[in-house]
């Protein structure tokens, strides 16, 4: 399953910047278990992760049901960089 894919799907409607956000897979050792880091910019990152983290909650939610129809545990992590500043 293209997890980059449904991930874009539910976070791109959400963020500004559509085409900075960087999304990177890491499968672990036991072949279960996924670790997706979603990057973007500070202040979509801020969006994405909301108040007490309730919008990163509802992603994880949605996102866990793509994982379970191939039986795999995905654990999504939120990072933000900040872009450089053109001179």
């Amino acid at each position: 399953m293209d997890y980059e894919k449904v991930i874009h799907a539910v976070i791109d409607p959400l963020v500004e910047e559509k085409d900075s956000v960087l999304i990177r897979q890491i499968e672990e050792e036991n072949g279960k278990d996924i670790k997706i880091i979603i990057a973007a910019n500070k202040l979509d990152t801020a969006r994405l992760i909301g108040k007490k983290g309730s919008i990163a909650n509802a992603i994880r939610e949605v996102v866990s049901i793509a994982g379970k129809s191939t039986e795999k545990h995905l654990h999504l992590q939120f990072e933000s960089f900040e872009e450089e500043e053109e001179e």
